[in-house]
């Protein structure tokens, strides 16, 4: 049974990924910093499954939650690091140093938490597939969301640097999911994120994508199709 391990799924892409791999027959294991949302998530997809309290931005939470899960399960098949937040809608001069140093201890160092606390275990079995997620915006720009695009771009580059440091066997793939309707697209745009297909019509998509990724996709910058 292929194991999954995801972060940030409380809501949105998160959520509908964990609902899509278990569908598939997954284990699916994940994290979120929402325990009341963690909850629902574990009524509904049953005890096969595993989804814990953490905050991915801290390096010691990760390393106590890893260390549990891989004490009880075998290293992940699939890494998905999909935890991250965007600033509010400003000009970067605007945006408070807070909020700037939480969004980049989230999407960057968060990223390189799980990295470092669960890719070694995948290295000693020489396979796995981590999957990073990225964005329109690690790729290209928009006014408004200076940090969110500092952070989408430096997940290109240390996924594509990680690519060139692993086995044959494995990979890391940068992933754009697309634009998909989820309270953080709402934030940027509005009503006219209603406009975008909902997270679970995505997720019909993006699990079997994800899921048919090999060693062969190693490095490469992939948008999930639509």
């Amino acid at each position: 049974m292929t194991t999954v391990v995801i972060t940030g799924v409380s809501r949105g892409l998160g959520r509908a990924m964990s609902m899509g791999f278990a569908q598939a027959g997954c284990t699916v294991i994940g994290c979120s910093r929402s325990a009341a949302e963690l909850g629902e998530l574990r009524g509904a997809l049953g005890e096969l499954h595993r989804f814990d309290v953490v905050d991915v931005a801290s390096d010691a939470a990760v390393a106590d939650w890893s260390r549990d899960i891989l004490s009880r399960y075998a290293a992940p098949d699939i890494l998905v690091n999909n935890a991250a937040v965007i600033n509010a809608n400003a000009s970067l001069w605007d945006i408070p140093a807070e909020q700037f140093d939480r969004l980049t201890a989230v999407n960057i160092n968060g990223t390189a938490n799980v990295i470092r606390h669960f890719v070694p275990s995948m290295i000693d079995q020489r396979s796995g597939v981590i999957v990073n997620f990225s964005s329109g915006w690690g790729r290209s720009v928009s006014a408004q969301v200076a940090p969110y695009c500092g952070s989408k771009w430096a997940v290109e580059g240390l996924t594509q640097a990680l690519a060139e440091e692993l086995p044959a066997g494995m990979a890391a793939v940068p992933l754009n999911p697309g634009v998909i309707n989820t309270k953080m697209l709402q934030s940027c745009f509005g009503s006219t994120a209603e406009l975008y297909a909902s997270a679970a019509e995505w997720a019909k998509q993006a699990v079997p994508f994800i899921l048919q990724l090999t060693a062969a996709d190693n490095g490469r910058p992939l948008t999930v199709p639509e």
